[in-house]
């Protein structure tokens, strides 16, 4: 069995950029030991919904219970897959259509194992993190979002 990870805080206040994924995948580079890696990047959609089109969602979470689920996610995925790494950040506050909310990042040897994993943790993320979304349409009226 691997060494447990320390808890850390998943959330990164707004949109998620490119500058901050190019550089966490960008530390991987001299790890010899790694064959393959897999990213997932959730962006906001600009969904049409009842005639009216999402121009951000505004995400909220219950912190401390969430970076918990974030926490027994990874634990659990280095347990059943074998992973040399693993990055999970998820955007609190406003986001815009058309700009990253979810990145998970995960790397191992092998490349089979990479989207095994990658695809059990972006469904466990979906289903048992307490984080939501409040969807804000372009004419500043809102919805909560149905998970999809």
């Amino acid at each position: 069995m691997k060494d447990k990870k320390p808890m850390k805080s998943v959330f990164k206040e707004g949109a998620i950029t490119s500058e901050f994924i190019g550089n966490s995948i960008y530390k991987h580079q001299t790890k010899t030991s790694i064959g393959a890696h897999n990213i997932f990047l959730g962006q906001v959609r600009a969904d049409e919904i009842d005639g009216k089109t999402v121009s951000a969602i505004e995400y909220t979470a219950y912190e401390d219970m969430a970076n918990q689920k974030f926490h027994e996610i990874r634990e659990s995925s280095f347990e059943k897959f074998d992973l040399t790494c693993m990055h999970i950040y998820h955007s609190l506050g406003t986001v815009k259509a058309g700009e990253i909310c979810l990145f998970v990042f995960v790397s191992s040897p092998r490349r089979k194992v990479v989207f095994e994993a990658l695809e059990y943790i972006v469904d466990a993320i979906k289903a048992d993190v307490p984080v939501f979304g409040k969807e804000i349409f372009e004419d500043e009226s809102h919805q909560w979002k149905v998970n999809s």
